[in-house]
């Protein structure tokens, strides 16, 4: 049985070893709030396969945490920070090709630099594609400034992975209960979802790669209403000649819902050769056990368990 992990962090180790000296990186310093670092995140790359092995997972495919897509800097500093990132990333599948594969990130705030960054990532550095924001500065992804993006990325071949960072949209209710994360994070890749369909991205870039982390969030749950929406009004008919659900199948979800009945829905509603294994590693709202939770799922079939652990991943990314 074998594993692949779309969804497993990384923190940039010149950060890390700037603040350590009392240093500045890119004007962060060791008061920025990213310097706010898990134990595990300054693991060495042989701790980080050691906690692997026992956790039964072959591969990641590892992104640049979150806190450092920085897409309210300035786009040179944006750029400046995303090239380390992805040096570091590309250096770990350097070292250790058989253990893993690495996602971009990229200054998005500024298109054309994104897409340069995107070509060198890909093209260059042999990432499999970025992990983004649910949004740029508040903006959603139906906004015309972001389709060459799409478009470009469309025709790299290059798979997106959407994650969010702070402030979800929970944010501007309630900062209590941790409902930001718990809430936020699933509202925010349900308006990605709506955004991108809605605002006719997937019909103007059929072949388009986009992997919604956290089970896709509300999406599957919420279709039917979404569905109702294009049916009685018709300026959500504006970009799109058929139902949201149409679209489903269009992306790809990570198995991340801490819920057996929720992965049964998503299987059932997307496909289960549209479900990843994402474990969200080393975060503390990760699977603890990710491969042994998957297996010891009873309402999954064999095959649907080895597709979302490795087989999907491995067509999807050219794993071997």
């Amino acid at each position: 049985m074998r594993a692949i992990d779309i969804h497993a962090h990384h923190e940039p180790k010149n950060f890390q070893r700037a603040v350590a000296a009392g240093e500045t990186w890119h004007g962060l310093t060791a008061d920025s709030d990213e310097a706010d670092i898990d134990p595990m995140e300054e693991w060495t790359p042989e701790q980080r396969i050691a906690d692997m092995d026992s956790l039964g997972v072959d591969v990641q495919v590892v992104s640049t945490s979150s806190a450092f897509y920085m897409y309210d800097r300035e786009p040179a500093v944006t750029l400046a920070i995303a090239g380390e990132c992805n040096d570091e990333v590309h250096q770990l599948t350097l070292d250790y090709p058989d253990r893993f594969k690495g996602f971009a990130t990229l200054p998005m705030q500024d298109i054309p630099a994104a897409i340069a960054e995107l070509d060198r990532a890909v093209n260059q550095l042999g990432l499999v594609g970025a992990m983004i924001d649910d949004k740029v500065n508040n903006v959603t992804y139906d906004h015309p400034r972001f389709l060459p993006f799409w478009q470009a990325a469309e025709q790299m071949g290059a798979l997106l992975f959407v994650h969010q960072n702070d402030p979800t949209v929970v944010d501007a209710r309630t900062e209590s209960w941790h409902l930001s994360n718990t809430v936020g994070n699933l509202t925010d890749r349900a308006l990605t979802f709506g955004s991108l369909v809605f605002g006719g991205v997937m019909d103007k870039c059929p072949d388009l790669k986009i992997c919604l982390a956290h089970g896709g969030g509300y999406t599957c749950f919420g279709i039917g209403r979404m569905d109702r929406g294009w049916q009685v009004r018709s300026d959500v008919r504006a970009n799109i000649s058929q139902p949201p659900s149409a679209y489903l199948r269009r992306f790809y979800y990570d198995c991340l819902t801490h819920s057996e009945p929720a992965l049964r829905m998503l299987i059932d509603t997307v496909g289960v050769d549209r479900v990843v294994l994402g474990t969200d590693w080393p975060a503390n709202m990760r699977i603890d056990w990710p491969v042994s939770w998957v297996l010891g799922l009873p309402s999954l079939t064999q095959d649907e368990k080895e597709a979302i652990l490795w087989k999907n991943l491995e067509k999807l990314l050219g794993i071997q």
